[in-house]
């Protein structure tokens, strides 16, 4: 584009030298004004929709902002393109905006927003909840009700604060406007960024005012629960989030505050819900693919258990969930320390069948617990001495809390991760339950339990989600560091955190000393599937930061180094970001836009009626203004001043001099007439290689080459002659070189001034099988970057630049540019395999590289 903005402004001066006939300069200026525009609009929408189908590989992250911003620009610069080439073409295409308005609504469908907060109570006891009441509970409080409701399983009494309270307070402070001010522009990748807008989002939460009629329905219902239990009764005030524990577990995002009193349950409500915009469950949300609309909270208010135990419970191993297994964790005291994975608690692994078998025990030692406080909220004590390496649970409480297990996952129809309790009367509760996240793994050959000649660092642990990772460790001490954390590196910690979801996408594996399997950290490295080893006791003491380790979370061995010997067993992950709604939201949109129902411009169906997609309209509107603009069947080179080069080669080079680039006007231009830098650098190069045995095909017309350089299909190429083209100055060249199937564009200037010096490539290679033409691209790619090109490949297109070198530089790599162009089309039909194409490239930088 840089290109056409320099041949925009010179061909606005007076044509002194005659290079184009006067009788075509003036019509050619005003239509190639336009056509710029087009082609501008042109080449954003085709690089957009390259970046929108390159999300789909599951391997980056984005979210409805980026969905929103590309399909804006894509729809706006399509409308651009409709309108220049109308003018253009004196509305002679204008049914296309018909077609264009009929996509655009189809685009606008799937991206409504859909999701309503259903009207109704603020308050809702548990006696009257069940699962039908997500939308208004959250699944979290809905699963709670259903639980007491259906299974008639017990469950601590208590009352949900519903969606709508949570609209209500949201409008009655008018906090969506401010909220969607300050996460319309957040970008998910800015950690920094992530924290400063999720502290603003919650300091003005927590500032707002409940209205007084929410408050009061709270407090009755506070009051109804006091009776119920007899006395003022401390609380859990508990997330219930809309999606939370449903298909997504949202496990750990949110807060829960644990044994409130009543003058403090109104703050903590609003506390529970500012956490709805923490930084790990603002990651969590967005790269899951919700919205903000969709960001409610729900509440639930629930009676406190003073629990002499507690802990997590999964109806089945998550790992092996045929195995039959039920696993329970369980600690003295009140359960978070195990959700939160700071422990390493008791664990019993407990059969299905025989019904209630207990298999194994793991029994540390556990010297601290928490435990209700007196005066509200919770506190660390001492466990008695001669306590602290008991079991906290009994066989028979062992086997109930098993048997609970079971009756949640026959009633959910799923296996269950589960929160329980047991208070100082023995009676255990349900405290949650909501759907297992379980890693089925194809049946393969089996991993060595010891691969040798590697030092084994660690063979501790326990194991949360098998795989195998590799990478550099990465010591996690803090939250600051998680800012830097590097791609693919080996998250290395003392304690499992869930603000480790900010990173998992960038994780190839996770170590801890302490935590459990039934953490939620534990099921969110499952989620996202990362190799995890927790309780491995002493990994920050032995593994070292940047140290290249080797990750086996199959048989829990940790390798110094790189073990090549496991790379075959390294299972290559499904893209979990696949399943989610963002992900599937994109897949659909670019039905409308990205497939190619236009080929073949000769065919019938070639019309503007026949648009069924943005690709469609734009492949149809490009052909068109080339025809309109350069007169395909009729306009020649000669019609507008381009003259042809004679130097000795089989291939037509035609060039048209927009200032100083050719001297004098001879009938017969010769390399010896031209006076452009870059090109007679790129010539030098195309003439001193033996060319194979040129192609002639029935040539069209004029300029296509150039304008053509970001959307030439196969098709196109198979029906184009070797005619190329190039604009000159003296100091300045965009070569447009069509050898055979290939099309290259190559764009430089070289001048004094450093700064101003660069080379741009653009290569799209066809007439070959998708390998050969894909082992072509890898040729040219690492060719280019031994000469410090920056190469971006997508598919079988290759686009690469280089900046900022001195002119002498810049003239040699063109030189060596031209011999690149010669030397791939000598190899069209020798690319058969992966070693004969690394054996010439090494040919070429050895002869024509090194040697420079």
């Amino acid at each position: 584009m840089s290109f056409l903005k320099k041949l925009k402004g010179m061909l606005s001066k007076e044509d002194k030298g005659g290079e184009l006939q006067e009788r075509t300069k003036e019509p050619f200026k005003k239509k190639f004004q336009h056509f710029q525009e087009l082609l501008s609009s042109n080449n954003t929408v085709l690089e957009t929709m390259a970046d929108m189908e390159e999300k789909l590989s599951g391997e980056f992250l984005f979210d409805r902002r980026y969905i929103d911003f590309s399909v804006k620009t894509v729809t706006e610069r399509v409308k651009n393109i409709i309108d220049s080439l109308n003018v253009i073409t004196k509305n002679k295409y204008h049914t296309l905006n018909e077609k264009y308005n009929t996509i655009i609504s189809h685009i606008q469908d799937l991206l409504k927003r859909k999701s309503e907060i259903p009207a109704g109570s603020y308050v809702l006891s548990f006696d009257e909840i069940t699962k039908e009441k997500a939308d208004r509970v959250g699944s979290k409080v809905a699963n709670l009700g259903e639980i007491q409701n259906r299974i008639a399983l017990p469950v601590p009494h208590g009352f949900a604060i519903s969606s709508s309270a949570f609209k209500i307070f949201m409008e009655h402070n008018d906090f969506l406007n401010k909220i969607n001010e300050k996460l319309s522009t957040l970008s998910i990748n800015d950690l920094e960024a992530l924290n400063t807008t999720s502290k603003e989002i919650q300091d003005i939460i927590i500032k707002g005012k409940i209205p007084p009629d929410l408050e009061k329905e709270i407090r009755d219902a506070y009051s109804k629960l006091c009776e119920r239990y007899g006395h003022n009764v401390r609380v859990s005030v508990r997330s219930s989030a809309i999606h939370e524990d449903g298909e997504f577990s949202f496990a750990g995002q949110y807060s829960t505050f644990l044994n409130i009193p009543s003058d403090s349950l109104l703050e903590k409500y609003k506390e529970v819900i500012a956490s709805l915009f923490n930084p790990r469950a603002l990651f969590y949300y967005k790269t899951k693919g919700f919205e903000q609309y969709e960001m409610v909270m729900p509440v639930g208010i629930i009676g406190m258990i003073d629990a002499k135990a507690g802990g997590v419970m999964y109806s089945r191993d998550p790992n092996d969930p045929e195995d039959n297994i039920i696993i329970i964790s369980a600690i003295r005291g009140l359960g978070k320390c195990v959700v939160d994975g700071i422990v390493t608690p008791e664990t019993y692994f407990v059969s299905h069948f025989p019904e209630a078998k207990i298999i194994d025990r793991k029994l540390p030692k556990q010297t601290k617990m928490l435990v209700c406080n007196l005066e509200g909220g919770i506190e660390e004590t001492d466990v008695d001495a001669s306590i602290q390496e008991k079991p906290s649970l009994t066989d028979e409480e062992v086997k109930a809390l098993s048997k609970y297990a079971v009756s949640l996952e026959n009633h959910f129809q799923c296996p269950q991760d589960i929160e329980w309790a047991i208070d100082k009367n023995n009676q255990p509760y349900i405290l949650q339950s909501r759907p297992l996240k379980v890693t089925v793994r194809k049946a393969a050959k089996s991993v060595p339990t010891h691969v040798h000649g590697y030092n084994v660092l660690l063979e501790k642990g326990v194991i949360a989600c098998k795989g195998i990772g590799f990478g550099k460790a990465y010591i996690v001490r803090t939250d600051d560091d998680l800012k830097n954390f590097p791609e693919r590196a080996v998250l290395v910690a003392k304690h499992t955190s869930t603000k480790f979801v900010t990173v998992m996408n960038k994780t190839s594996a996770i170590i801890t000393d302490v935590g459990a399997t039934t953490g939620h950290m534990a099921s969110l490295a499952r989620e996202f599937q990362i190799p995890t080893i927790l309780d491995a006791e002493v990994a920050t003491d032995i593994i070292k930061n940047g140290q290249e380790i080797t990750v086996d979370a199959i048989n829990c061995n940790i390798y110094e180094g790189h073990v090549n010997e496991l790379e075959e067993f390294a299972e290559k992950k499904e893209e979990p970001f696949k399943e989610t709604r963002i992900f599937k939201t994109l897949e659909k949109v670019l039905k409308f836009i990205t497939p190619l129902n236009l080929v073949d411009p000769d065919d019938e169906k070639f019309k503007p009626e026949s648009c069924e997609t943005i690709h469609d309209i734009t492949r149809f509107c490009h052909e068109m203004v080339m025809r309109e603009l350069f007169d395909i069947t009729g306009t020649s080179a000669d019609d507008v001043g381009a003259v042809k080069l004679v130097a000795g080669i089989p291939a037509e080079i035609y060039l048209l001099d927009l200032g100083g680039g050719i001297e004098g006007a001879p009938k017969y231009l010769n390399p010896e007439h031209i006076r452009s830098a870059p090109f007679n650098a790129f010539v030098k190069g195309l003439i001193s290689m033996k060319w194979p045995e040129a192609r002639a095909f029935d040539v069209k017309g004029f300029l296509g080459a150039v304008a053509h350089t970001a959307t030439i299909s196969e098709e196109e190429m198979m029906q184009t002659a070797e005619k190329s083209f190039s604009f000159i100055t003296k100091d300045y060249m965009n070569f447009a070189i069509r050898l055979g199937y290939h099309l290259s564009t190559v764009e430089a200037f070289a001048g004094e001034n450093i700064n101003d010096n660069y080379i741009k490539f653009f290569f799209k290679g066809g007439g070959a099988i998708l390998d050969r033409r894909l082992r072509r691209v890898r040729l040219i790619t690492e060719i280019l970057k031994r000469m410090d090109f920056n190469v971006k490949i997508i598919e079988d297109v290759i686009e690469a630049s280089l900046t900022k070198y001195k002119k002498p530089t810049i003239e040699k790599i063109l030189e060596i540019m031209g011999k690149l162009t010669v030397y791939t089309k000598q190899l069209d039909m020798v690319m058969y395999n992966d070693a004969i194409t690394e054996h010439y490239i090494e040919e070429f930088c050895k002869e024509h590289i090194t040697e420079n």
